[in-house]
């Protein structure tokens, strides 16, 4: 596959597209060709990442919203049609926490996690996807973690989000596949941004490991992610696991 063009002339939107693996994914699908929105709450840091695409000859539009809010989606995904074309390919990449003791844990906070890590995750499915059936092709890939498989200890709220996005994945999976569109869960390990470390501080068995833990360049799952964008129409991977070397007995 030739990465420079294997998603030549498609549109790709990328939430949390300002840092870490949204970030990545995004400067990956934009390498690959695609021309790529980028949502995020930040509108400077996102401008950056679009400046970064467009040195490298890429297609981007920074489009600052909050992701918690259905409206601001709703006129975020308008932009992207009318500017860039029908999106092809989505990536949730966006991502919140509210660690705490589920004793402690306040509902705002609780409603917060689940509104950007599963409610956007919905409200934009929702908006793209009769585009892509319509047409007949496109890939939604759905970035949950190591935690939607095993739960921790004061992450009880990121905990249910990510456990709850595998069933919606595979919910939407099984109703659109058979139209040529593709959902698919991706669960990273330890990786070298905010998010990525949190976790390794509360996982006992990473305290005991023998050897040092090698976090993930978030480079590397964008790779990943860009290519499963990428892949051939007739293949279908509905979910992935990836993780560093040793990151032993996880999930």
């Amino acid at each position: 596959m030739d990465e420079t063009t294997a998603l030549a002339g498609q549109v790709a939107l990328v939430t949390g597209a300002s840092s870490g693996l949204g970030r990545a994914t995004a400067l990956a699908l934009g390498r690959a060709g695609a021309r790529v929105a980028l949502l995020a709450r930040s509108a400077s840091d996102l401008a950056g990442v679009a400046e970064e695409l467009a040195r490298n000859g890429g297609a981007a539009l920074p489009l600052a919203c909050d992701l918690a809010d259905a409206e601001d989606l709703a006129q975020a995904l308008q932009r992207a049609r009318n500017e860039l074309g029908q999106v092809r390919v989505l990536v949730n990449a966006a991502g919140t926490d509210a660690p705490g003791a589920v004793a402690e844990l306040s509902v705002e906070a609780w409603d917060r996690v689940l509104a950007v890590n599963l409610r956007a995750v919905f409200l934009l499915s929702r908006l793209v996807v009769p585009g892509m059936l319509e047409a007949g092709q496109g890939t939604i890939v759905n970035v949950s973690s190591v935690a939607g498989r095993r739960g921790w200890a004061n992450a009880s709220a990121y905990c249910a989000s990510k456990f709850a996005l595998t069933g919606f994945t595979q919910a939407l999976g099984a109703e659109v596949r058979r139209h040529g569109v593709r959902a698919c869960v991706v669960y990273p390990g330890a990786m070298a941004t905010h998010w990525g470390t949190w976790a390794a501080e509360d996982r006992p068995a990473e305290r005991e490991a023998s050897s040092p833990r090698e976090a993930l360049p978030p480079e590397t799952v964008a790779g990943f992610i860009a290519w499963i964008a990428a892949a051939p129409p007739e293949l279908v991977l509905d979910e992935a696991i990836v993780t560093p070397l040793d990151e032993r007995g996880w999930p």
